[in-house]
C-alpha cells in the first residue's frame, strides 16, 4: 500500500533520535551562482553517513519473529540496515554486486553484517537477496519499494519545510525512487505547489528510462562517479515508480563532468566531503540545466565515498570508470 504523510509522521517518530535532525545550511556560493537562495540538506551527517538509516531503521524496527534480515545495496542502503539490525541484536545479510566500492563492503562488515557479492548489476544482487528470503527465512528490506523505506527518507521532507516553509524547489538524488518518492510525498502534502526534480546521472538512469517507458525497464549497470544512483528498480516494481512517475515535476541528467566538477565545487565551496551522488542537485544548477525561481534546497545524501577517487578529483586528476575516462581539471571558481 502506497504511505501516505501520516505514515511520514509516523516514521519521524521511530527514527526521532536516531536518524533525524541533520542541519539545513545555506550555501553562499551556490546563491550567488543560482541567483536564488541555495541550502544543503546535510544527510552526510547521520551516524551511517547517509540519509539511508531513515528507510532502513524504520523499516527494521517493524520487523518481528525472524531470524534476520537482508536486502540488495549500492552500498549506503546496506550501511542503515545493519546498523539498524545491530541496534536491534539481528542478523543482517548485505547482498551487492561487483560494482560497488570496496571501501563501502568494508564499512558494511564493519557494523557487523555479512556481506554477499554477486554478479556485477543490482539485478544480481537482488536475486541473491530474494534466495535468502526463500531459503533462510530472512526478511527483506527494499532499499526504495517498501512503504516503510519510503515513509522513512519522506521524514527528510518533513524536515525541510519545518525549518524553511518557503522553499520553493527541492532537487532530489534520483535512483531507485525511494528518497525522491518519500521527499516528494511529504513536500507535496504540505504545499502542492513546490516543485520537486529529480537529478541522476546520465549512465544508466534506471528511473528516468522506465519513466520514459512508461513502465520498469532494465537499464546497464555502469560504474559512475554517482555509484549510489546505480541499479535498476525492480520489474516488479509497486510503489517508488508510480509515486516518482506522477510525483516528480521533472527528471534532469547531470553527465560525469558535471558531477567531478560539483564535487570541487562542494569540497572547496563549502568545506564538505560528500559522494558524487550528492552532488547531482549542484551539478544541473551549475550546468544550467535547472533554473531556480526562488528558495531551493538540494540533499547532501551521503559521504560514504573512495577517499582515493575523491583526493584524484579534488587535485584535478584524471578518474578511470571502466573504459570511460573523466579527464581531470584543478579547480577554478
Amino acid at each position: 500500500m502506497q504511505p501516505t504523510l501520516a505514515d511520514i509522521y509516523a516514521a519521524a517518530k521511530v527514527i526521532r533520535g536516531v536518524a533525524d535532525g541533520t542541519p539545513l545550511v545555506p550555501s553562499a556560493y551556490m546563491t550567488d551562482r543560482a541567483g536564488a537562495e541555495f541550502l544543503l540538506k546535510l544527510e552526510n551527517m547521520q551516524p551511517i553517513g547517509a540519509f539511508k538509516l531513515r528507510g532502513a531503521y524504520n523499516a527494521v524496527a517493524a520487523v518481528r519473529d525472524a531470524s534476520g534480515v537482508t536486502c540488495c545495496s549500492t552500498g549506503n542502503h546496506g550501511r542503515g540496515v545493519a546498523f539498524a539490525a545491530a541496534r536491534r541484536g539481528m542478523r543482517a545479510v548485505i547482498c551487492m554486486s561487483e560494482l560497488v566500492p570496496q571501501a563501502k563492503v568494508d564499512g558494511i562488515r564493519a557494523l557487523g553484517a555479512d556481506v554477499h557479492i554477486k554478479g556485477r548489476s543490482q539485478d544480481d544482487a537482488l536475486a541473491e537477496s530474494h534466495r535468502l528470503v526463500a531459503e533462510e527465512g530472512l526478511v527483506e528490506i527494499s532499499p526504495f519499494d517498501d512503504p516503510l523505506v519510503i515513509a522513512g527518507q519522506g521524514t527528510i521532507g518533513l524536515e525541510i519545510l519545518q525549518a524553511r516553509p518557503d522553499v520553493t524547489t527541492l532537487l532530489v538524488p534520483l535512483s531507485g525512487g525511494g528518497l525522491a518518492a518519500g521527499v516528494a510525498l511529504a513536500a507535496k502534502s504540505i504545499n502542492p505547489a513546490i516543485r520537486v526534480i529529480g537529478i541522476s546521472m546520465d549512465r544508466g538512469a534506471a528511473m528516468h528510462e522506465s519513466i520514459l517507458a512508461g513502465h520498469p525497464v532494465e537499464v546497464e549497470e555502469l560504474p559512475s562517479l554517482a555509484d549510489s544512483l546505480g541499479g535498476g528498480i525492480g520489474m516488479q516494481n509497486r510503489l517508488s515508480f508510480p509515486m516518482c512517475r506522477d510525483l516528480l515535476d521533472q527528471i534532469v541528467l547531470v553527465t560525469e563532468d558535471e558531477i567531478y566538477h560539483a564535487m570541487q565545487v562542494l569540497y572547496y565551496q563549502d568545506r564538505i566531503v560528500a559522494e558524487g551522488a550528492c552532488v547531482v542537485g549542484l551539478a544541473a544548477v551549475l550546468s544550467g540545466k535547472v533554473t531556480l525561481e526562488g528558495p531551493t534546497a538540494t540533499i547532501v545524501t551521503g559521504r560514504n565515498l573512495d577517499m582515493e577517487v575523491f583526493t584524484r578529483i579534488i587535485t584535478g586528476q584524471d578518474v578511470q570508470l571502466g573504459d570511460v575516462t573523466v579527464k581531470g581539471k584543478p579547480y577554478a571558481a
